[in-house]
């Protein structure tokens, strides 16, 4: 195997590698996109992650990522509870309206879909392939970011489609299945 590098790939060797460098590698990592809702009837607003992944079975348990600067950091730290909604491929518009394109915020971002509301008050997607309610377990403040655990209360599965993917800052779908070998 040969492990030259080719004219079109770029080492960083630096301790200090630049940020600009570092989100354009994030841009190659594939990542199924979430649409977090926080807060309940007007004090509710949300985020769309794609840094949300199982942490433990044994409880149930996600972790999850929120920027310092986000406008929903707040909502979500107070409410101490979060659904994760896992959004089908036809939900693109629904995760532009939680990334906040052309200024939307807040409750806003819940006008033009269809929102089921837990006992607790958390709302979900109803259309989501899966939501998961959680209920704030532990947060650590690293960096530019929010670390969120969040243990697991409910489960709402749908079942019923695809995946919504975010790959080179740009929407996708699954395609064909591939073969296993």
């Amino acid at each position: 195997m040969d492990h030259s590098n080719s004219s079109q790939e770029k080492t960083s060797t630096t301790m200090d590698v630049p940020a600009a460098e570092f989100r354009k590698a994030l841009r190659e990592l594939t990542g199924a996109v979430s649409v977090i809702t926080v807060g309940n009837a007007e004090d509710r607003t949300g985020f769309v992650a794609t840094s949300v992944s199982s942490f433990s079975t044994d409880p149930p348990s996600l972790i999850l990522c929120i920027n310092k600067t986000s406008s929903s950091r707040e909502t979500l730290l107070k409410s101490g509870r979060f659904g994760v909604n896992f959004m089908k491929d036809q939900h693109a518009d629904i995760a532009d309206r939680f990334i906040g394109i052309g200024g939307i915020k807040g409750n806003d971002r819940y006008t033009g879909a269809e929102w089921i509301t837990l006992p607790s008050g958390t709302q979900v997607l109803k259309e989501a392939l899966a939501s998961i309610e959680c209920i704030v377990e532990e947060t650590l403040d690293r960096h530019d970011h929010t670390i969120v655990i969040g243990k697991v209360e409910s489960i709402r599965m749908c079942n019923n489609g695809k995946p919504l993917l975010w790959f080179q800052s740009t929407y996708y779908h699954i395609g064909a299945q591939l073969n296993k070998l």
